[in-house]
């Protein structure tokens, strides 16, 4: 199998996407705005919805009352609430990537990788901003819609990790079988295990994220017997 290293770090996402900043917790402003930013809705929502609460769940009204607005000045930003949550929901992904990204393209071996990603979902899981348990939330329990904008998100993440992983199979000089579905296995391990911890305590968190990371480096440690496999029946 012939792999090709992109010329540089960077993904066709990373040139397409300019940096964002996560989101300021902050607290509903008492009185009305004249005006009102779509930062301010995104806020305005992130704080209202919860471990148990869904934006499906929420009125515009109340995301109106909650950023201070009259309701009819939601709809200069957007048509409905489903607009604003898909909006929301491809936001939280982009922000999540860019900071994976960064601790991702630091790490010179496939357990930097594992372990880096792991970690920052956990410390996701515990930040103001929400981004991580929304985007866990909306893909097991939002509408069909909502459900479809995660499942995109998830698809720039295994786009992006499985240009990670040939990039270190490369320096590493070592090959792996099918880097597409190791990319999307590990992916769905690592929000699987989001999914999972984000109501145990700090230490059922790290037993599970241990034994995540065990299976990851089952699925890399496979992929790669696999590859030798098939470089043996070619060459036979």
């Amino acid at each position: 199998m012939t792999y090709m290293v992109p010329l540089s770090t960077m993904t066709s996402h990373e040139i397409l996407e300019p940096p964002l900043e996560p989101l300021k917790t902050t607290a509903r402003t008492v009185g009305r705005k004249a005006t009102i930013t779509k930062e301010e809705l995104f806020q305005a929502t992130l704080n209202l919805i919860g471990p148990q609460k869904s934006i499906a769940s929420l009125s515009l009204r109340e995301i109106a009352r909650e950023a201070g607005i009259a309701p009819n000045s939601f709809y200069r930003h957007f048509k409905d609430i489903d607009e604003l949550a898909i909006e929301l929901i491809n936001r939280a992904g982009l922000v999540l990537r860019q900071i994976i990204r960064e601790a991702r393209l630091r790490a010179i071996k496939q357990d930097g990788i594992i372990r880096t990603s792991i970690e920052i979902f956990l410390q996701q899981l515990d930040t103001d901003e929400g981004y991580l348990s929304l985007l866990l939330r909306e893909g097991y329990t939002g509408s069909v819609s909502y459900k479809q904008a995660v499942e995109q998100q998830l698809n720039f993440f295994q786009q992006e990790l499985q240009e990670d992983l040939i990039r270190l199979e490369y320096l590493n000089k070592s090959k792996m079988a099918h880097p597409e579905i190791v990319a999307i296995g590990i992916t769905q391990l690592v929000f699987n295990m989001g999914a999972k911890v984000i109501d145990l305590d700090a230490k059922q968190r790290r037993h599970t994220a241990e034994q995540t990371m065990l299976m990851i480096r089952m699925i890399l440690e496979g992929a790669r017997r696999l590859e030798s496999r098939e470089q043996y029946k070619t060459k036979s």
